[in-house]
């Protein structure tokens, strides 16, 4: 049954995609596209009930993010990150749920997780300093989840080092607004922010080990399946449902467009098998990619909710298939892209801006597939992962 989550999404479609080309011009979402997006409540999805969310499945937050990428790219891609983060806030001190939703559900949670910065160990929590890129949809987020190595006392980093996830308010931090100039992705307004010498109460912070490991719920009183499973499971989804959805308004725009062209020999595209093939072709991959998608997430899940463990192997499988899936998708957009005529690279024509958004989202390091495929092929060995390949499986 669709949620209603993502019929709203669809009843917002047209205006959403009306509105994609100016936030690629802003360079970041526009205050009309936040206030569709809040309106439908994707955002508020992974959300606990208590404050406002639905704790929905993952899949329906995964077909949610699809249905809005499909529309525009950009806003899919800040609805799959920073989607994600009510997930994780759950799982953390119920101090956090109460400052950032108390007041306000609607309440946006920007990240990177990259450890780009020193949290020194202080009394009560931790001193923050560091730069990261990448924070999609800050400019709209009052709060945002960083990655940071914990500190030695010294300003370096502590031996062996230790990864944790903090989390700071608005007055925090900077965002840098001329950090984000790109070719692809440009509506997603993911700039630089900058931490100086910020404290972090120990409430807000998590080691990374724990939210990988689905440990943090357990720690922290929180029965609901949803929020046991593994960071590896959850954070990539989001992310490569916005790739799929993007590669399905690509399609929907090619064969809109085909229907009526008519190319330079004077046949109609209609008539012309070979676009025909390729377009049925790419149709196939890129439901394929959604189908295999969907499956990984629901079997984590069932996993998770018959109180099994997931094993190594599985979790590989499905950080396995969630990379190809996005790789599967872009390529068929590649077959069709190549077959829609010049027109398609005109700027007013949305096919070239999914086309450029599909690419720039195979650039995030979830996608990368050597060490993923790599890890994969041993686990299905019963051999042992080195503690890097293990970071995101």
């Amino acid at each position: 049954m669709t949620h209603e989550v993502v019929r709203r999404i669809e009843e917002a479609g047209p205006k959403l995609a009306a509105l994609a080309d100016e936030n690629e011009r802003l360079g970041k979402l526009s205050d009309q596209t936040v206030d569709l997006l809040r309106s439908t409540g994707v955002i508020r999805l992974l959300q606990p009930t208590r404050y406002g969310g639905y704790t929905a499945h993952p899949r329906d937050f995964a077909e949610a993010v699809m249905a809005v990428a499909g529309h525009d790219g950009a806003a899919g891609w800040v609805c799959g990150v920073v989607g994600v983060h009510p997930w994780e806030v759950a799982q953390m001190d119920s101090r956090l749920a109460r400052e950032i939703w108390g007041d306000n559900p609607d309440t946006w949670i920007a990240s990177p997780y990259m450890p780009n910065g020193i949290a020194e160990p202080v009394d009560g929590g931790f001193v923050l300093n560091g730069r990261w890129p990448f924070s999609s949809g800050a400019d709209h987020c009052e709060w945002d989840f960083l990655g940071a190595l914990a500190g030695d006392g010294r300003g370096k980093p502590a031996t062996p080092p230790s990864v944790l996830h903090v989390i700071l308010p608005r007055a925090d931090y900077e965002i840098i607004d001329d950090s984000w100039d790109v070719v692809g992705l440009a509506g997603t307004g993911s700039k630089d922010v900058v931490v100086r010498g910020a404290f972090i109460p120990g409430y807000r912070t998590l080691e990374q080990g724990d939210i990988q490991e689905g440990q943090a719920a357990e720690r922290n009183g929180v029965t609901d399946t949803l929020y046991k499973l593994p960071f590896s499971a959850m954070f990539p989804l989001g992310i490569t449902a916005a790739v799929i959805g993007i590669c399905e308004g690509a399609l929907a725009a090619h064969v809109a467009q085909q229907r009526d062209r008519v190319a330079v020999t004077g046949i109609q595209i209609r008539d012309d098998p070979y676009v025909l093939y390729a377009t049925g072709e790419a149709a196939a991959e890129i439901q394929a990619s959604r189908v295999q998608l969907i499956d990984g997430i629901s079997r984590i899940y069932d996993l998770v909710d018959a109180g099994k463990p997931v094993s190594i192997e599985e979790r590989s499988n499905v950080r396995r298939n969630q990379v190809r899936c996005a790789w599967r998708a872009v390529s068929a957009l590649d077959q069709i892209f190549a077959r829609s005529g010049g027109n398609a690279i005109r700027r007013d024509n949305p096919l070239q801006r999914f086309w450029r958004d599909a690419h720039a989202g195979l650039q995030h390091m979830i996608h990368v597939p050597g060490s993923t495929y790599h890890g994969n092929a041993l686990a299905q060995m019963g051999l042992e992962l080195t503690p890097p390949m293990r970071i995101l499986i």
